[in-house]
């Protein structure tokens, strides 16, 4: 953003632009917003890979553990990754469209960020679900696996159930936090520039 930081300063001491000032203007935006576009996909590349390194691992963890409650979990697991695979390729057939660009940078910056909420929206959607989905899931299935029936008889101690009940709100209270600061640190703070960008050129 420093490109832009400089813009402004010039803009200050200059009442009227030229038409080249006014070029050099666009040409420095759309230098800040390939940048921050860059900044997107480097990070959606990092995602891409871990998730397609973790799904690896877990394939192959699956052939070494015996059929049960571990190996439904880490199935279930399985078809959540190759969704998000799907989503962050899309993100980057995106990101990757908008850097070849060369019509209008406010049009195209407009469809970006429309396309970019989106995006988020449906990530931030999706854990908001899958978060307790999954959270149940491990529980009904570990409680299968060792007992139905002896999984509910804890239930009827006070202690376990508010002990039970306490680690679970902690839980996932804490992991919807840290997924809020990761997303915004990843994707949320670069969308923030560019609708800064944005406002930059429309004003």
């Amino acid at each position: 953003m420093e490109e832009l930081d400089d813009l402004k300063s010039i803009w200050k001491k200059q009442e009227r632009f030229e038409t080249k000032n006014e070029n050099e203007l666009l040409q420095m935006l759309g230098r800040s917003s390939n940048t921050i576009v860059s900044k997107l996909k480097r990070n959606v590349w990092i995602e891409l890979i871990f998730t397609v390194t973790y799904m690896a691992a877990l394939g192959i963890y699956t052939t070494t553990i015996p059929y049960g409650s571990l190996m439904w979990t880490i199935l279930a697991l399985l078809v959540l990754f190759i969704s998000y695979t799907l989503y962050y390729v899309k993100k980057l057939v995106l990101l990757n469209k908008y850097d070849t660009l060369t019509d209008n940078l406010k049009t195209n910056l407009h469809h970006l960020l429309e396309r970019l909420d989106a995006y988020l929206k449906f990530y931030k959607r999706s854990y908001t679900i899958l978060y307790p989905v999954f959270f149940i899931l491990g529980i009904l299935f570990g409680s299968m696996e060792r007992g139905f029936d002896r999984f509910i008889s804890k239930f009827q101690d006070p202690l376990y159930t508010a002990s039970f009940i306490l680690l679970s709100i902690v839980f996932m209270v804490g992991i919807y936090t840290i997924t809020d600061w990761y997303l915004k640190k990843l994707y949320g703070n670069h969308i923030a520039k560019l609708r800064a960008l944005l406002d930059d050129l429309k004003s």
